[in-house]
């Protein structure tokens, strides 16, 4: 078995880990305390190896450590339907937060948190027979999620240098922001998963908004109902990964097939099918639909429109019983055909399909769809105007120079985001007739703004 072990970190990262573990409880035949149900079918049970340990009394615990920097978010998970559900051991907690401040997170509170969540780790990965890796579910904006969030992320690369860092990360989006420091709380935290990570999903809270508004029809969803849409992502992404399959892939398939070069791992995903409660009966659920709402905007998860960029590479992951594969390649090569000019013409053959065969438990077919789009540069410049606006006056600057940071550490951050964002636009334009690298312009406005700052 190639095993996965789950790190959710800080207050949203353990919600949306929540929902994700009661997804996949009931697509595996489990009861919310472990207990495979009765009529459960070998299909479901086949693979729990991947994310549950087995315990005593044939009860399967997932593999899988919640942290946070403050003691709320434990007692909600404990009170909660799957309280029972988790190891005791695997709770790591502080008392103090991190008040919505990187730096906390990252070099004070998190660094005394930091080797007690390690022992954890490392006794989660003695328990596995053959580790795949690991992943890591986190918001950008807070303090705990971002700072300690990578902060563990570097700690885990440090000591398992071989294996797969996917992480599911939430960005802050302007539409829908909190606090006024999440710039520069996401900025430091996108500095370390350029660094660290291997694949990036990317999710922002005003792509589910619109999403819940425009297709769900509900003009304002819950948290749990936000959550409960990536969790249905995530389940859709880690498919292959849980149960056979016609074409089966690990996430080092999905990474050797999605990433051209090591820097440009931030994906996009799209779900089918999404419909309105009102409009279910109405809705066809062929494999052509399915694939026409995986490339529609409206449906990304991250707020960009896939139209401004080029699609570098793509995986469809189609689940349902009997779906016929080569109806599945025929509608996505008929969708490449028809968008030619949204795929890079260097990378031939730049989709991969998967196939499984056992559909989610509010559909009798669905599809997740992850893409590596050069328009994921559209949340850097986003993150980055707003950094740059804050940096400018060096505001709230003071709460983390006083918990030991270095304002070059900053001014670091930006430049690596401004070569990330030129890198992916000089990728967009490789192979286009056209002399004008908008790359530089970008890079000589930040540094304007920047020299204007200092």
């Amino acid at each position: 078995m190639r095993e996965l072990i789950t790190l959710q970190v800080g207050q949203a990262g353990n919600q949306v880990a929540t929902a994700f573990w009661e997804n996949i409880l009931q697509e595996h035949g489990l009861d919310n305390d472990g207990h495979i149900v009765e009529g459960a079918s070998h299909v479901q049970t086949d693979r729990l190896d991947v994310f549950f340990s087995e315990a005593a009394a044939k009860k399967y615990v997932p593999r899988g450590i919640q942290v946070d920097l403050e003691p709320s978010t434990g007692d909600a998970i404990r009170s909660s339907k799957l309280g029972h559900l988790f190891r005791p051991s695997g709770f790591v907690f502080g008392t103090s937060g991190a008040g919505n401040n990187w730096a906390k997170g990252y070099y004070t509170e998190g660094a005394e948190l930091v080797d007690q969540i390690m022992d954890q780790v490392r006794h989660e990965v003695e328990a596995c027979d053959n580790l795949q890796g690991f992943q890591l579910v986190h918001s950008l904006g807070g303090g705990t999620g971002s700072g300690l969030g990578t902060l563990l992320l570097s700690k885990v690369r440090e000591e398992y240098p071989d294996r797969m860092l996917a992480t599911f990360s939430v960005l802050p989006s302007p539409k829908v922001s909190e606090t006024v420091v999440e710039p520069y709380n996401a900025t430091l935290a996108l500095t370390q998963l350029i660094e660290h990570a291997d694949l990036v999903f990317n999710f922002d809270n005003e792509a589910l908004y619109n999403i819940f508004n425009k297709t769900l029809k509900k003009s304002s969803p819950s948290y749990a109902e936000l959550n409960s849409l990536i969790a249905k992502v995530m389940s859709g992404i880690t498919t292959p990964l849980r149960f056979p399959g016609q074409l089966n892939s690990d996430l080092r398939k999905l990474a050797t097939n999605l990433i051209p070069f090591p820097r440009l791992h931030f994906l996009t995903s799209s779900y089918a099918p999404l419909v309105a409660p009102a409009n279910k009966d109405y809705a066809r659920l062929k494999i052509a639909d399915l694939t026409q709402q995986l490339f529609d905007p409206a449906n990304m998860m991250a707020a960009t429109d896939v139209r401004s960029g080029r699609f570098l590479t793509a995986a469809a992951l189609f689940r349902g019983e009997n779906l016929s594969s080569r109806a599945v390649e025929d509608a996505m090569q008929s969708m490449q055909h028809k968008n030619a000019d949204y795929f890079v013409e260097w990378i031939p053959q730049a989709v991969q399909t998967a196939l499984t065969s056992v559909p989610p438990v509010d559909s009798p077919v669905a599809a997740t769809f992850v893409s590596n789009n050069t328009c994921v540069q559209d949340l850097f410049r986003r993150t980055h105007t707003q950094f740059a606006a804050l940096f400018k006056r060096k505001a709230f600057l003071h709460w983390y120079t006083g918990e030991g940071m270095d304002e070059m550490e900053f001014t670091e951050a930006e430049s690596n985001i401004i070569d990330l964002v030129a890198e992916y636009q000089q990728y967009q334009e490789a192979g286009v007739d056209d002399d004008e690298y908008a790359g530089e312009e970008y890079v000589e406005e930040g540094g304007a703004e920047y020299a204007e700052g200092s």
